[in-house]
């Protein structure tokens, strides 16, 4: 992990937990998405530091409602609550990754996923939701349209994408290869 990788970790906890930063403050009227982007190569880092950090809140900020969302772990449970998950991985096995991909595009159309991930997170009931494994649901899930379609669902929320590629204020380049066309209406956690 690299020393400025390790100074933007840092400046992590302190400002998820800030006044400022809960309450939306100095965003004006826009929805409270945060990116936080890292090179690929980091994910095993980061995904450490994540465990830390979550162990850190309660501790700085008693009584923070947060929620965690792993887009990997979410994706499987909400396969294996529709019973889809073991056809898909039968299907997988037997026709393959892009048959598979076709055949999830409906159930897993970021337009429903959106209202399940509501049902999921319950935002009104959360301060902060934290959301990883953007990279590792991928290609079955992209981020930016998920993104799309919570901006409805959120409300004030705050909501942390931790991001395996780069984010430049207005795409977003998975795996910093992986570019996507689509504006994003969020920003940046820390430069």
């Amino acid at each position: 992990m690299t020393d400025s990788l390790n100074e933007r970790l840092n400046k992590i906890l302190p400002r998820i937990t800030s006044d400022d930063f809960l309450s939306g403050s100095g965003i004006g009227n826009e929805i409270a998405f945060y990116i936080f982007d890292y090179p690929p190569e980091d994910e095993l880092q980061v995904r450490g530091f994540l465990n830390t950090l979550l162990d850190h809140i309660p501790k700085l900020k008693n009584g923070l409602r947060v929620k965690h969302v792993n887009l990997f772990d979410f994706v499987m449970d909400y396969l294996n609550s529709r019973k889809l998950l073991d056809k898909a991985i039968q299907m997988q096995r037997d026709k393959g990754d892009e048959a598979l991909k076709k055949a999830l595009a409906g159930p897993l159309h970021e337009s429903k996923l959106g209202a399940v991930f509501a049902d999921a997170v319950k935002p009104l009931d959360h301060d902060l939701v934290i959301v990883s494994g953007a990279g590792s649901v991928w290609p079955l899930m992209r981020s930016h349209t998920l993104l799309n379609n919570l901006q409805a669902v959120m409300g004030q929320t705050p909501l942390v994408l931790f991001y395996p590629g780069r984010y430049d204020g207005q795409s977003l380049r998975l795996f910093g290869k992986i570019k996507s066309n689509n504006y994003y209406r969020a920003f940046k956690l820390v430069p």
